[in-house]
């Protein structure tokens, strides 16, 4: 019986605030909307896209494993490289898929007693997407990871599929403002990934996974990383302008500190002539960090609205 360090470790625990955030974010929406705020749904939209994201991490593993892109990585980080639950032999590869398999058919199920509750069929849409989305990321036949899509992909499922979901939810009707205050969250878990792409470089090109950065090279992607952080910002004060994200989404500016941090770690990171990857970690972890603020600021701003 494996250990529940060694579960919480294939699982990737720590990267579930990929799926919180925008949950959070998307009924901060709702409330600030219409009004709106129903703690059982609100909790069951959480489990539901939590069991997507932990059939993904796991799906991921299993099938990254299969076409030997971990086992080619030699130089994982904790942020990337898999779990390596196989690889370490912590757990069978069977394991691995049939804790996909038990989260997948979990979420869905979760998913369909939404649908049940509120008769919503754009649930079911949204709900199905993501579904679709997580699973077949690395999964046959489609493995889009490997077809230059995943940062987009990974962008949409977690910034607005996520976000106008848990809106919709709460309201039962679709509003362009949870979409627009979605970009900033989306591009910023894209970049999430992207960023933790750079050390699995080489190992993805002998798998033939093809990342940004397998396409584009290091140096083109981190400077695509610096593009989308600065767009990031971009859009929220564009928002605030449009009215489309309230005035106190200005908090979110709160966060620029821990930007300019992996702004400046990605960039003496690319500048290193060794390219020594203990010199990316910052960033890597400021990313992941970045998102979080960004995300919980931005809901705040939208809560703190609605009571002013």
């Amino acid at each position: 019986m494996a250990s529940f360090q060694t579960w919480a470790k294939a699982l990737r625990l720590p990267f579930l605030t990929a799926t919180v955030v925008p949950v959070i974010l998307g009924t901060a929406i709702a409330w600030y909307e219409v009004g709106a705020f129903d703690w059982l749904l609100f909790v069951l939209a959480l489990a539901g896209v939590t069991c997507i994201h932990l059939a993904t991490n796991t799906a991921n593993d299993y099938y990254d494993h299969l076409s030997g892109n971990d086992a080619a990585n030699k130089r994982p980080t904790k942020f990337s490289g898999g779990s390596r639950v196989i690889q370490n032999k912590l757990l069978r590869p069977e394991q691995m898929r049939n804790a996909s398999l038990f989260f997948l058919f979990v979420g869905v199920a979760i998913g369909a007693l939404l649908y049940c509750m509120t008769k919503n069929t754009l649930i079911l849409w949204i709900g199905g997407i993501g579904a679709f989305i997580g699973f077949f990321y690395t999964a046959p036949p489609f493995k889009l990871g490997y077809r230059g899509i995943g940062e987009l992909l990974t962008g949409i499922g977690f910034g607005p599929l996520v976000v106008v979901g848990a809106y919709v939810v709460q309201t039962g009707m679709f509003s362009l403002t949870p979409l627009a205050a979605s970009i900033p969250v989306g591009l910023l878990i894209a970049l999430v990934l992207l960023i933790n792409e750079i050390p699995d470089e080489e190992a993805d090109r002998k798998a033939n996974k093809h990342t940004l950065v397998v396409i584009l090279g290091k140096r083109e992607a981190i400077s695509l990383y610096h593009f989308f952080m600065i767009a990031a910002y971009l859009f929220i004060m564009t928002g605030i302008l449009m009215e489309h994200i309230p005035a106190y989404g200005v908090l979110a500016l709160l966060s620029l500190p821990i930007a300019v941090k992996a702004y400046n770690a990605s960039t003496e990171y690319i500048h290193d002539k060794r390219q020594d990857i203990r010199k990316l970690l910052p960033a890597n972890g400021m990313t992941i960090a970045l998102h979080l603020a960004v995300g919980l600021l931005l809901s705040a701003g939208y809560v703190l609205a609605s009571f002013f």
